[in-house]
């Protein structure tokens, strides 16, 4: 019989990871309390429970003004349209990251100028981003992914040089900090997911940080129907500042249950960080591995996956069917997204979106060349779940002697 678990041998993990989301009866009776307050829904916004995790989330990151909103990805589209960014404007944006990052430009007029990514980081690379500024760039989304963030020095001093506006993109980096500033708070705008995966979770929702009061009040219109909103948290604007909205309110019962996961989310985040700190020394001694280079400026970590890479030819295997016989030994990983300009997800061509049929030119993605993103995602990421890191170290070793065994049989998964 194979040693292999794919093809019947006895797998390394037989447990299940430890839950998420995580709950207990402080979840049941936040969403009991707001169930029978009978003020369910985001209007009128915001709602007591709503304006308490903005002030909570600004706690969290460090600063900056916080406007909950319905999603991760609306967030980015609320920045962009409160900053005055929209139609025919360009907003550089990463290769590898979620399709969402280059969507939510189109969703407010703007075209997404895809660049390549770092490879010792898989976040923006910002030497790509300067190449790719012309006289319409408006905007730079830099992404931090998994257990890195981009390198916001460069951003922020490319950005000052061009007049740029930055908005970070935090999905992954709940907690995180850059030179002692929380991720979010370095660029003019930080957009965070609460979707159900995150590991600050609603079950769906979104918050956006803002660093201007002005821009605070404009997003919470956006949001809002266009309704005037206070400035900053204070009371209403006198000059009833008001502008064309819809309806992206979060609800006070995913405020309710972000509230009670801000409660757990600093024990959580340290245990992960701790976790991974573990995972980079039991990695770099697996032959054929690469660690992410971690920057000495990014000084807390915190995130959603952790991601390492693999040399195809010296491990002895592609990404993919490592991660096919790592899930079989009952390890949770998977090879990650696709570069932009190759994702199944993201095909705005084949749509009637009005950017990219106004557009074509920034849409031919068979003539763009992303090497880096490209590498990444087709033969060498590994993105592990945050969940292994919540099994303590058993969860790290396990990864490792998973990856030990799939590698000493690799043979028998090329046949």
């Amino acid at each position: 019989m194979s040693e292999l678990a794919i093809f019947g041998g006895p797998k390394i993990r037989t447990e299940p990871y430890p839950q998420w989301p995580v709950w207990d009866e402080r979840d049941l009776q936040a969403v009991t309390d707001v169930v029978r307050s009978g003020r369910w829904g985001g209007y009128p916004y915001p709602g007591p429970q709503t304006a308490e995790l903005a002030r909570k989330f600004s706690e969290l990151q460090g600063g900056g003004y916080a406007v909950p909103m319905i999603n991760g990805t609306v967030t980015m589209e609320v920045a962009l349209r409160a900053a005055g960014i929209g139609w025919g404007d360009e907003v550089i944006v990463p290769a590898y990251t979620f399709q969402a990052t280059a969507s939510a430009p189109m969703s407010a007029g703007a075209i997404p100028i895809i660049v390549d990514v770092d490879p010792n980081t898989y976040c923006l690379d910002p030497k790509a981003v300067e190449k790719a500024i012309t006289p319409k760039t408006r905007a730079i989304l830099p992404v931090h992914l998994a257990a890195n963030m981009a390198d916001m020095d460069a951003i922020m001093e490319l950005a000052e040089q061009h007049n740029l506006i930055v908005i970070e993109d935090c999905a992954h980096a709940h907690g995180a900090k850059w030179r002692g500033r929380g991720a979010g708070t370095i660029g003019h705008f930080g957009s965070f997911s609460l979707q159900s995966s995150k590991t600050l979770t609603a079950g769906e929702g979104g918050i956006l940080l803002c660093q201007s009061a002005e821009h605070a009040a404009l997003a919470a219109s956006i949001i809002d129907c266009g309704r005037p909103h206070a400035l900053g948290g204070g009371p209403e604007d006198p000059h009833g500042l008001s502008t064309q909205g819809g309806n992206f309110r979060l609800s006070e019962l995913q405020a309710a249950l972000a509230l009670v996961g801000i409660q757990r989310f600093p024990e959580q985040a340290r245990q992960r960080e701790e976790m991974a700190a573990y995972m980079d020394e039991s990695l770099s001694e697996v032959k054929g591995v690469r660690v992410l280079k971690r920057d000495e400026r990014h000084t807390t970590r915190s995130f959603y996956c952790y991601i390492f890479a693999i040399d195809p030819q010296d491990f002895g295997l592609e990404h993919d069917l490592l991660c096919a016989a790592m899930e079989a030994e009952g390890i949770l990983c998977e090879t990650g997204y696709q570069a932009m300009h190759n994702y199944d997800l993201f095909q705005p061509q084949r749509s009637k979106l009005a950017v990219p049929n106004t557009f074509p030119e920034y849409f031919n993605f068979k003539d763009m060349h992303l090497p880096e993103a490209t590498r990444a995602s087709e033969h060498e990421a590994v993105w592990l779940d945050e969940s292994i890191f919540r099994a303590g170290p058993q969860g790290v070793d396990e990864v490792i002697a998973a990856l030990r065994k799939v590698q000493r049989n690799a043979g028998e998964l090329k046949k």
